[in-house]
């Protein structure tokens, strides 16, 4: 494995070489190839975390989302498996330290990683062998030769002395004249020492990150720069520098400045023709770090904080309604947020399929996550935690665990701020989700108890009938079904008094898994079949498939071996659908159990196994269940062989 270590002053070309030395080697890493911005000297000091890299490695291979553990050292080991035996090129962009990058880098021979850094990253060249390349500014030869080949030799050699000037002012610094010479081309007629005498008279200068260049005068290049643009688009670069970031699409761009998606597009290509943005990935854009700090410093200069704020709000706004419809098609009966109307000009995206959400909290969830983390720190209390819940949803069915929890406790600082019982309960339930899914089921107990009371003071009885569901599960987590039986059967009274059909459903089938617990199958298959009625009445195709789980439990306590396993084949086929891995492990170790109980050691072997694989994706504590009765299927195999 070769691991090159680039490092230098920001705005010295980091990236840009190794992109382009990238995209020329692509040819030889026929196993893929790999790039993440690390945003170590990112403006909102939000520093990557290795295990959201890992993860978007990860994806990018196509590994399911639930066979992804927590934790950074255990997706580490997964990512470094999965490149087993290729060749594949990595690039780690904008690292903050050697630390950041140690848990990304390839395992395999054959593998390179480049990365780019303003520290020297010494530590990786001492324990990981890495070649350091620090890079310098361009000789005066060198800069004469970027502006020469960008606006041709002709027009250079005709003002010498404007040449010369212009790399002076630009210290020779590649990102200045990148930008220098993008202006010019734009302006043919435009004379070269007018340009020069432009940054003659800028004498402002960009406070950057660690730039290490007093002569390095970024400010005023970006200044000159951004003039070039209309007055459009001016407006909407200086309103990019309040985007939470990593990157921005063009509709969200659209509800950022109230114009129209169309327009955005348009705005956006011209910000990227001006070296200002950058288009990665079709559709999503990026600042440079620099930049980013540049437009959000020009955004305090030129618009006032009540323009600054109305920009945010609506940026929130194209989040949280799209981030709620998208949770829409994912769960049709997830409980939904009362949200005021949006500000004008926000337009959220049309998702009109459950592909399409899906897709959609795939690709924004990094921005999600920095949205919630920016509305906590800037006053948008509300906004916090009601995005926070909008993406519970999506993050509970790909089985994003730390990251829900850490969203959680956000809105509940943020709904305590705010002193809103609503916006504490539902961060209260959030949080017993996440452990209760975890097998943290005594936690998970702690937070429903609070929520309950929360919602209880606020008199609002579909969080209590929610809350009250979570509770059950934890008693049932921790080996109590009498609790659960009871907390259960209260939340039914609630619900049918709220005429809430939907919970009532939930209830029932809740009821009859506490029966089956306790023994009483006859009663509990009654109450389960009532509640899929009522499922299917409603659409719930999630309730459907947990009660199709509850009836195959309850049919193979009876016996009933052939109805049992059609029963958990109904369930397993519904949760493919939904995609929700976690649980749909649960009922195929189930199945394994009815094949088991039929005297069928080879099919729940066969059923096991499926199980654990699905178990051990998004590290669920069943796993653990699972595995003996796999171990001795295996050997009865092996004796009957």
């Amino acid at each position: 494995m070769v691991i090159s270590a680039v490092s230098g002053t920001a705005g010295i070309g980091k990236t840009t070489l190794a992109v382009h030395w990238a995209h020329r080697a692509a040819q030889h890493f026929p196993g893929g190839q790999l790039y993440v911005n690390l945003r170590g000297y990112d403006p909102s000091g939000t520093v990557l975390d290795p295990a959201e890299a890992l993860r978007g490695f990860l994806d990018a291979f196509d590994v399911p989302v639930d066979r992804i553990p927590s934790g950074v050292d255990a997706r580490a080991a997964l990512y470094r498996s999965v490149l087993a035996g290729r060749r594949v090129l990595v690039v780690l962009d904008n690292a903050r330290d050697a630390e950041q990058v140690r848990p990304l880098l390839p395992g395999t021979a054959g593998c390179v990683a480049v990365i780019t850094s303003r520290d020297q990253l010494t530590g990786l060249a001492a324990t990981e062998a890495a070649h350091p390349l620090t890079l310098d500014l361009l000789t005066a030869t060198e800069a004469h030769g970027l502006l020469t080949r960008r606006l041709g030799a002709a027009r250079t050699a005709a003002e010498p002395d404007a040449v010369r000037d212009i790399v002076a002012r630009c210290a020779r610094l590649p990102l200045a004249l990148a930008i220098v010479a993008a202006r010019a081309a734009a302006r043919p007629g435009f004379p070269l020492a007018a340009l020069a005498d432009e940054l003659r008279h800028a004498t402002s200068t960009l406070d950057a990150l660690d730039g290490g260049d007093p002569a390095t005068d970024l400010r005023a290049v970006f200044s000159w720069s951004q003039r070039t643009l209309s007055p459009d688009a001016n407006q909407l670069f200086r309103l990019l520098g309040l985007h939470p970031g990593p990157d921005v699409t063009a509709a969200a761009a659209a509800s950022l400045a109230a114009t129209g998606p169309d327009n955005a597009r348009h705005l956006l290509d011209e910000l990227a023709r001006a070296h200002l943005v950058t288009q990665y990935l079709p559709g999503r854009y990026v600042l440079h770090d620099l930049l980013r700090a540049y437009a959000a410093e020009q955004a305090r200069t030129h618009d006032g904080p009540t323009a600054r704020q109305d920009a945010t709000h609506r940026l929130f706004d194209h989040y949280l309604r799209t981030a709620d419809a998208a949770a829409r098609w994912m769960h049709p009966m997830w409980e939904r947020l009362v949200l005021p109307p949006a500000r004008p000009g926000v337009s959220p995206e049309a998702l009109d399929t459950l592909a399409a959400a899906m897709a959609w909290f795939t690709a924004e969830h990094p921005v999600l996550q920095a949205a919630v983390e920016q509305a906590a720190a800037t006053g948008f209390d509300t906004q916090a935690w009601q995005l926070a819940w909008a993406h519970t949803a999506f993050l509970m069915r790909r089985s994003y665990l730390d990251e829900l929890a850490a969203m959680q406790h956000l809105a509940l600082d943020a709904a305590r701020r705010l002193g809103d019982p609503v916006g504490q309960g539902y961060a209260l339930r959030g949080l017993g989700l996440s452990l209760g899914r975890a097998g943290r089921h005594e936690e998970a107990e702690r937070y429903f108890e609070r929520a309950l009371r929360t919602y209880t003071r606020a008199g609002d009885i579909p969080g209590q009938v929610h809350t009250l569901i979570g509770l059950a599960k934890a008693a049932l987590g921790q080996g109590r079904p009498e609790r659960a039986l009871r907390v259960t059967e209260r939340a039914l009274e609630l619900s049918r008094a709220a005429s809430d059909r939907a919970g009532q459903a939930r209830c029932l089938n809740g009821i009859g898994w506490c029966l089956a617990q306790l023994g009483e199958h006859r009663r509990a298959l009654s109450y389960c079949t009532e509640a899929l009625a009522l499922f299917q009445q409603v659409g719930d195709r999630d309730g459907l498939a947990v009660t199709w789980d509850s009836l195959g439990y309850i049919h193979s306590r009876l016996a009933d071996y052939g109805q049992a396993v059609t029963c958990y084949q109904h369930a397993a086929d519904l949760l493919q659908k939904l995609g929700d891995r976690s649980l749909l492990g649960v009922i195929l170790a189930g199945l394994g159990d009815v094949h088991h109980a039929a005297g069928d050691p080879h099919a729940a072997g066969k059923a096991w196994q499926n199980a654990l694989e699905v178990l051990d994706e998004v590290g669920h504590p069943h796993a653990e269940q699972v595995r003996p009765k796999l171990a001795a299927a295996a050997g009865q195999d092996d004796v009957a062989g």
